[in-house]
């Protein structure tokens, strides 16, 4: 009778524990959650910088407006400002910021169209970039001239492959106006990772260094070491 006794007893001091620690779990979940949502309060009331705030006005005034549910203008391009000062260990950007705008017989398919344009002029970015690299890595003396044409080949025959790798993105900036006939024109502007666009850069340049028979992906790999 008093081991069945004890082994109820530990039972329910079991029970008890396991429910306090639940109990701690979910009042700390509360308290993340409040810390999380007055962080946002906060941030939205938060007065947006001078430069955001005069393009904001700028882009009141030719007519674009947000679509329901999105933050205002100003507090838009202020994120987009705050990413653009963002840099890595090295003094490099964190974010390549690009923008598209197209105009569409609705809402949707403009957006799609200018999301598409932005993820070209991405790519571009990225093309001029490399290219630049190259060049100072030749320049430097670290690269044979030949073998940098090869990469700068496939870099540029890269383009569109880039743009199609990029995959899902979020515009940080996302607005709208109506055009004639009741069209729907869309701007929007991407910030993407440098390092996602790099590894990006990587397998499709490798891919067609290889289609191409050329054995230059160490060459590859160290003019982009220092966006790892």
């Amino acid at each position: 009778m008093k081991k069945i006794f004890f082994s109820f007893a530990a039972i329910l001091a079991i029970l008890t524990m396991s429910c306090n620690t639940t109990k701690s779990q979910v009042e700390q979940d509360i308290r993340d959650r409040k810390l999380v949502s007055a962080a946002a309060r906060a941030e939205l009331t938060k007065k947006a910088d001078k430069a955001a705030i005069k393009e904001a006005k700028k882009l009141i005034k030719e007519g674009w407006k947000i679509a329901p549910g999105a933050l205002p203008i100003e507090k838009q391009l202020d994120r987009t400002y705050a990413m653009q000062y963002e840099y890595n260990s090295d003094g490099y950007p964190k974010y390549i910021v690009a923008e598209g705008m197209s105009i569409g017989a609705n809402y949707d398919a403009a957006k799609m169209q200018a999301l598409e344009l932005a993820k070209q002029n991405l790519a571009g970015q990225i093309q001029t970039e490399i290219t630049a690299l190259i060049e100072n890595t030749v320049a430097n003396e670290q690269m044979d001239r030949g073998d940098a044409a090869s990469v700068t080949r496939s870099v540029n025959a890269s383009k569109n492959v880039i743009a199609q790798s990029i995959g899902r993105v979020l515009p940080v900036v996302e607005v709208y106006r109506e055009g004639r006939h009741k069209n729907r024109e869309v701007l929007v502007r991407l910030a993407y990772s440098q390092d996602m666009v790099f590894e990006t850069v990587k397998k499709a340049v490798k891919q067609d260094l290889e289609n191409r028979g050329e054995k230059l992906h160490g060459q590859l790999d160290d003019i982009l070491q220092f966006k790892k």
